[in-house]
């Protein structure tokens, strides 16, 4: 019985590691800003996900829809995948390396400024 799981995750994780994928390292905005974002696109149509992406007001949304056009194009020149046929399977924002600044305070003293970077992955994957 433990030998058929087995098989049966290794033959899901074999079929998740052949889905068309992009990510974006050390993005210079917070993955919180990020996630707001994602959370609008996550399971949707790619069409939808683009049009979605084109008419939110927020600057999270910039380096998203790059994501998101390059997993398509992933899907297109490596995969022979048709765009018309894809959603957004998994999208997430992990938090990358944090850059460590200092301004100047009142009476000689510095306070830390903390410019944070986000790592975007868009994972797609056909309609069945």
């Amino acid at each position: 019985m433990a030998t058929r799981q087995r098989e049966k995750a290794a033959k899901r994780q074999e079929e998740k590691d052949r889905r068309p994928k992009a990510v974006a390292k050390y993005v210079r905005i917070s993955s919180r800003k990020v996630k707001a974002v994602i959370d609008l696109i996550r399971g949707m149509q790619v069409a939808d996900a683009k049009a979605v992406l084109m008419n939110t007001p927020n600057g999270a949304t910039e380096p998203v829809g790059k994501v998101l056009n390059s997993a398509i194009a992933n899907a297109e020149n490596n995969m022979n995948l048709s765009a018309d046929t894809l959603f957004v399977a998994e999208v997430f924002a992990d938090q990358g390396p944090t850059l460590k600044r200092f301004r100047p305070r009142a009476q000689g003293r510095a306070s830390r400024i903390r410019k944070r970077t986000s790592h975007i992955t868009i994972i797609l994957d056909q309609v069945k």
